[in-house]
């Protein structure tokens, strides 16, 4: 497809500078309390963006040893060693913050010519994706160095297009934004009715009752893997879940789920089949997120490290138990009972025998009736940010080849 007219490709080391960030100084470390100067690493980027509240951050004595490698506002930084591609455009909230070596930042030669929030979008499309996995050297540990990225291919439309192009995504990414904080709050009241109602309280009421939670489950298994030879040749139908499908605060990145036959679905891995309203826990690596399964991924599949509880009465305790799962003491419990191997571990007895306090009929109805509307606000949330992520990303890459014009 040829380029519309008044467009132009070329590299990106004909219109940015490309600069390294650096490792902490020998003997430094990152600290927890708040300073002026956060420090970002690759494990704080996350779809597309830089997860801010769970940055660190370095003295003042650190900060005045690498003061010279930091980021300013506009600026694009993408990581550059282990996990590569990721990317993301620093704001003003993070001007001046300290960049790891593993991640390179880009700065913009000549603002007439190019658009920062435009060159974060190519870069995140698949058609940028595509060139930053072209220009990766490394077999054993993979590595974008800097000549790679200055030869990154990039199309450049006049710069009134690229900033009409960037503020139509801009504008599906502010909703979306909006939606996360909404779904935030909401969360967050929750909880804190819960721990109100719930955990906060000196006894526990005489009628309430204290079990465990393999008494009021009809199922708590976890899935396994395929072997190789199981799945060649066939064709792949059903979404296959993983820990790393599942976010910290408990959402599920449905367009980005693996399939597996439904051949072996149905056979070898008959087991593990979730239905909706299924609770999830990951038990292996990163232990501990939490999630209900959605109506939409009915009848998909999981691997080792999720396990899954089916509560015997769902419509009654899903919402309770959902929260009392993510507890501090409960979590506490779980944590004092991790395996430690070649991957941490936790077993499906250890969340079986848990003990859970179940409410009365009259406590427990009353916080049902508070409970669920929040649960379907979050539902309803979460379905409007998918649709919009899926819009957006069909969007991107017929913007940023002239497949669609905005001008």
């Amino acid at each position: 497809m040829s380029l519309p007219e008044g467009w132009r490709e070329t590299t990106l080391g004909e219109v940015v500078d490309i600069k390294g960030g650096k490792r902490l100084p020998k003997g430094e470390t990152l600290i927890s309390t708040q300073t002026n100067h956060p420090y970002i690493r690759i494990t704080d980027l996350d779809n597309n963006q830089v997860k801010i509240n769970q940055l660190q951050f370095i003295s003042d004595k650190t900060f005045s040893k690498i003061s010279r490698y930091i980021v300013n506002t506009g600026d694009v930084i993408v990581s550059v060693v282990g996990t590569i591609g990721l990317v993301a455009l620093i704001d003003e909230r993070l001007n001046n913050a300290n960049l790891t070596e593993n991640c390179n930042k880009l700065i913009i030669k000549n603002l007439d010519t190019l658009n920062s929030k435009y060159l974060f979008y190519y870069l995140i499309s698949r058609i940028g994706q595509y060139e930053i996995n072209k220009n990766t050297v490394g077999a054993v540990q993979k590595k974008l160095p800097i000549y790679g990225l200055d030869n990154i291919f990039i199309t450049l439309p006049p710069i009134q297009e690229q900033k009409a192009i960037a503020n139509i995504l801009s504008s599906f990414d502010e909703k979306i934004e909006l939606l996360k904080e909404q779904n935030e709050t909401l969360e967050q009241m929750a909880q804190g009715v819960f721990r109100e109602w719930f955990v906060d309280i000196e006894t526990i009421p005489t009628n309430w009752q204290v079990t465990q939670l393999k008494d009021i489950s009809e199922k708590i298994s976890k899935g396994t893997t395929p072997r190789k030879k199981d799945v060649e040749g066939l064709a792949v139908t059903v979404p296959f879940l993983k820990v790393k499908d599942i976010t910290d605060n408990g959402n599920i990145k449905i367009s980005a789920l693996e399939k597996i036959p439904n051949e072996v679905h149905i056979k070898a891995l008959k087991r593990s089949i979730l239905e909706e309203n299924d609770l999830l826990y990951s038990i292996a690596g990163t232990i501990g997120r939490v999630a209900i399964l959605p109506k939409e991924l009915d009848n998909i599949n999981c691997n080792q490290a999720v396990a899954f509880i089916r509560l015997k009465e769902k419509n009654r305790v899903l919402e309770y138990v959902h929260q009392w799962i993510q507890t501090r003491d409960i979590k506490a419990k779980i944590d004092s009972s991790i395996v430690q191997g070649v991957q941490a571990n936790v077993s499906l007895g250890t969340l079986g025998d848990l003990e859970i306090v179940i409410p009365n009929d009259t406590i427990l109805s009353k916080w049902n009736d508070f409970s669920k509307p929040i649960y379907e606000k979050l539902k309803n949330n979460t379905m409007q940010i998918q649709t919009l992520q899926k819009t957006r990303d069909t969007l991107l890459p017929k913007l940023m080849s002239g497949e669609v014009r905005v001008l």
